[in-house]
This record gives C-alpha cells, structure tokens and sequence, in this order.
C-alpha cells in the first residue's frame, strides 16, 4: 500500500508541476517603475480618502419640507 502511494504522489507532484507557470521578469525601465509607483500612490490616496466621492456639494435642499407639500397636505385632509 506505501507504493501505491508513493507512485501516486510523485504523480499528482509531476503533475502540478506541469501546471507552474513562472511569472515573466518586468522588463520596466526604473523612470517607468517610479511613475507606475506614483500613480499607484495617488490612487491609494483618493480611495483612502473618506470624502472623494463626494467631493462636490451636494444638491439636495437642507432647508425642510416646502411651502407647496404644507399646502397640499391641508387640501387633503
């Protein structure tokens, strides 16, 4: 029974290693590894930053209900 195994290991191990591929050098020049870099980092920085989406006022009245919706309500009731 330990050969059975055995075989069966080293195959399943052929096999995965079959599968390995090496991820390919980076061939970058180092201006565009700092550049790469750079905008990497001002990307982390907007998604850090709580208030980026909504950066821009928003466009909703703050001031409560309007005159119009007090008027219906009265006519309906």
């Amino acid at each position: 029974m330990n050969k059975r195994l055995l075989k069966r290991h080293k195959r399943q191990v052929a096999r995965a290693k079959e599968r390995v591929r090496l991820s390919e050098p980076d061939v970058r020049t180092p201006e565009q590894l700092r550049a790469a870099r750079e905008a990497s980092r001002r990307v982390a920085g907007r998604r850090n930053d709580p208030h980026a989406l909504y950066s821009t006022p928003s466009t909703q009245n703050h001031a409560g209900p309007a005159a119009g919706s007090a008027a219906k309500a009265d006519v309906g009731s």
